[in-house]
């Protein structure tokens, strides 16, 4: 599911420990049937209560007939995961079913702190950080990546009727939102827009670097992976002059593979640690991983293992391989639906 639902995400997985990766791999399931679920044209009314109700019973001990939530069960046990997290991804995810509009940019945040962030703290959990600042960094980086997947897909999403650009920030550059939603395409005005929108990822992005050198050091390339692989699909969209309407921003292969390489080599790398509080927005989800309010009956946190270096070359062989089929496979595809 992991491999071909999220290629980003899978390649920057591959350069996490086992012992992280399997449980990240069950939360990203469960994002993931959770995302399909109310996002394909035929979803029902009741999908989000559905969702809710699979949590509940997660979350309550219960025989479970689904094996992503027998997964997501033992893994919010072993690693006191509170049940405030992932509600906090349905509810972003129920407010995708209504419809809801984001007027300015704290609006935006309150989503993306819900579908992004509430991950990015989950991930910290499953790495050991549960300080109040490492958790708050994961809140960044993940908002940071919503805003980066917004900048990308602002006409994949538009065609499919949705619109996550700050309207306010549309109103300001000459764009009449409900105007442009029925019919978009691509002008200057829309690009400042976007350039707004990722200037402000990257400034999360740049907050993260203390949050990756509080991780466990076998963790961090991974981290830095992610951080480095979303943040240049941003860069995609800038050098397409932020047109992500008639177009849509794709990394290639040679790209990724050297910031992957970057990625293990900033490992080690120690950063000033500055006291930077969370997003407004995403403080009740720092308050949820370092309370452990709503979690399973009886249920310790697991101590982080110790730090693990492993041969990084092997691995970094590995992924670029990885990311060189992908990319010969999707040519094949084109090639063969154009032929």
């Amino acid at each position: 599911m992991l491999r071909a639902g999220s290629r980003t995400f899978f390649a920057a997985s591959l350069l996490l420990p086992r012992h992280v990766r399997e449980p990240a791999s069950v939360l990203y399931a469960f994002c993931r049937q959770a995302d399909d679920a109310v996002d394909h044209p035929g979803a029902h009314a009741d999908a989000v209560p559905r969702l809710r109700a699979r949590l509940d019973l997660a979350y309550g001990g219960a025989q479970l007939a689904q094996p992503a939530d027998r997964a997501l069960a033992a893994v919010a046990r072993r690693h006191a995961i509170p049940r405030a997290l992932p509600a906090a991804l349905l509810e972003g995810l129920e407010w995708d079913c209504a419809g809801r509009e984001y007027e300015d940019l704290p609006q935006l945040y309150d989503y993306a702190a819900r579908v992004a962030g509430a991950v990015g703290a989950m991930m910290a959990l499953l790495m050991g950080a549960r300080s109040a600042a490492a958790v708050a960094r994961a809140c960044d980086l993940g908002v940071a990546m919503q805003l980066s997947n917004i900048a990308r897909d602002v006409g994949e999403d538009a065609r499919a009727g949705r619109l996550y650009l700050p309207r306010r920030w549309l109103r300001d550059a000459g764009i009449d939102p409900q105007a442009w939603l029925a019919d978009p395409v691509f002008s200057p005005a829309l690009g400042s827009v976007v350039r707004r929108l990722l200037a402000r990822a990257d400034e999360l992005y740049a907050r993260v670097d203390a949050g990756v050198a509080s991780l466990p050091l076998a963790c961090r390339p991974g981290i830095n992976a992610a951080r480095f692989l979303y943040a240049e699909i941003g860069r995609e969209v800038a050098r397409a002059g932020y047109d992500s309407v008639s177009r849509r921003a794709v990394v290639p292969a040679a790209r990724k593979a050297a910031l992957i390489a970057a990625a293990a080599l900033a490992a080690p790398v120690r950063v000033r640690r500055e006291a930077v509080p969370p997003l407004p927005e995403c403080a009740f989800l720092v308050d949820a991983a370092t309370t452990g309010a709503g979690l399973l009956p009886d249920l310790a946190a697991v101590p982080a293992r110790p730090p693990r270096w492993w041969n990084v070359s092997r691995k970094l062989v590995r992924m670029i391989e990885l990311i060189e089929r992908l990319e010969r496979r999707d040519q094949l595809r084109r090639l063969g639906s154009e032929s």
